[in-house]
């Protein structure tokens, strides 16, 4: 069996990202996570899942991070010093299942800046992924059934504005640069099911077989 791996994918709203991260599962045989760190932060820290869904990476983050004037016995046993938790505590308990997760088993995360917590990660790849804007719009308004153009690109653009904010945020990158990562793909080039194909193979070229 080969050696544990991880595949980190960051994506524009629309772009297929999250596709493309499914198939890979699919076809790897390997678990992806996405909302799902959510339900699990919630469950290592005791903590309720209403703190981790606060600082979702769609939530808007100011630069002072700001406090959660949420309580429940489990914050005052585990930080009993602490009335309230901030967005970094919480980014930092994500980061921990994040990183057990990788320790343990082979498998690929949605965002979450995956690709900074698992920076010093042996077998990492970090892949970014756009589309052409009208592919976007197209998908975005099937998947959240919007019903015209400009409510489409509309809200690509607040959703990418607070995915860059996030990510930009708790790392020492940018959020959808080259530089940030390993490989960035437009899907629209390809199609998602060769796109699957190119980034699966670029994976092998950078970890041997998977």
């Amino acid at each position: 069996m080969s050696e544990k791996f991880v595949i980190n994918i960051g994506r524009q709203l629309g772009s297929g990202g999250h596709l493309i991260g499914e198939e890979l599962s699919r076809q790897l045989g390997i678990p992806l996570y996405d909302k799902e760190l959510i339900e699990l932060a919630s469950k290592e820290s005791g903590l309720s899942k209403e703190f981790f869904e606060q600082m979702d990476e769609k939530k808007t983050h100011s630069i002072f991070g700001g406090f959660f004037g949420l309580r429940n016995s489990s914050v005052d046993e585990i930080y009993p010093n602490e009335s309230y938790l901030c967005n970094e505590t919480l980014f930092k308990i994500q980061s921990d299942v994040i990183r057990e997760l990788a320790e343990k088993q082979s498998c690929i995360f949605i965002g979450r800046c995956a690709d900074y917590v698992l920076k010093d990660h042996p077998r990492a790849v970090n892949i970014f992924i756009t589309a052409d804007i009208e592919d976007r719009i197209k998908r975005v308004s099937e998947t959240y059934h919007l019903t015209s153009r400009d409510k489409a690109l509309a809200y690509i653009k607040k959703m990418d504005k607070k995915r860059a904010g996030y990510y930009n945020y708790y790392t020492d990158k940018k959020w959808g640069v080259a530089e940030s990562y390993h490989l960035c793909m437009n899907s629209s080039v390809l199609g998602i099911e060769k796109t699957v194909a190119f980034v699966r193979r670029f994976a092998e070229e950078k970890l041997g077989p998977l």
